[in-house]
Order: structure tokens, then C-alpha cells, then sequence
């Protein structure tokens, strides 16, 4: 993966809805209402943030795929981090 490919992604991430982004399932996180994902928040119980961000509300899919939208805002950052790491190792 080039620099340039990397830029393009982590500009992506940037400019994406700030601070963590947490599934909430139905079921699973709270009792009632639909799934969504609750963004600018540090867990599910942070749900009372003046800063909280605007939920994010997909149409279709299924819980999985919430769970992994959700992680992917987190788990593209660890990797990026990584992936710089390793790519100064073999410099």
C-alpha cells in the first residue's frame, strides 16, 4: 500500500463523524427502538453527551454488519497506526 492509498483512507476517517462510534442493538444495548450507531460517544451508556454526535441509521443489513460499521471508524485507525509502524521497520 502506497502513502498516497494510506492518505486517502485515513483522510477519509478524518473526515468522517467524530469520536467513537458504538453499535446499539436492540436487545442487546437497550430494550426498545431500532439499531443504530451512537457516534461521539465513549460506550453505550453515554448516551446523555451534550456532545454526542447525530446517530447513524442504516436502512437493511443485519446486525453483524451494524457491528462492523460501527468497529470499522476504530478499527481502521489501529490499523493505519500499524501499518505505518511496520512500513518504518523495513525502511
Amino acid at each position: 500500500m502506497t502513502e498516497s492509498q494510506l492518505n486517502k483512507i485515513e483522510s477519509r476517517l478524518n473526515n468522517s463523524t467524530k469520536g467513537n462510534w458504538i453499535p446499539m442493538i436492540e436487545g442487546i444495548t437497550h430494550d426498545s427502538g431500532s439499531d443504530f450507531i451512537m457516534t461521539n460517544v465513549k460506550n453505550k451508556d453515554d448516551y446523555d453527551n451534550p456532545k454526542r454526535g447525530q446517530d447513524i441509521e442504516l436502512n437493511g443489513g443485519t446486525k453483524d454488519d451494524i457491528i462492523f460499521i460501527a468497529n470499522a471508524k476504530q478499527d481502521i485507525q489501529k490499523m493505519i497506526i500499524e501499518i505505518r509502524n511496520l512500513k518504518s521497520k523495513t525502511k
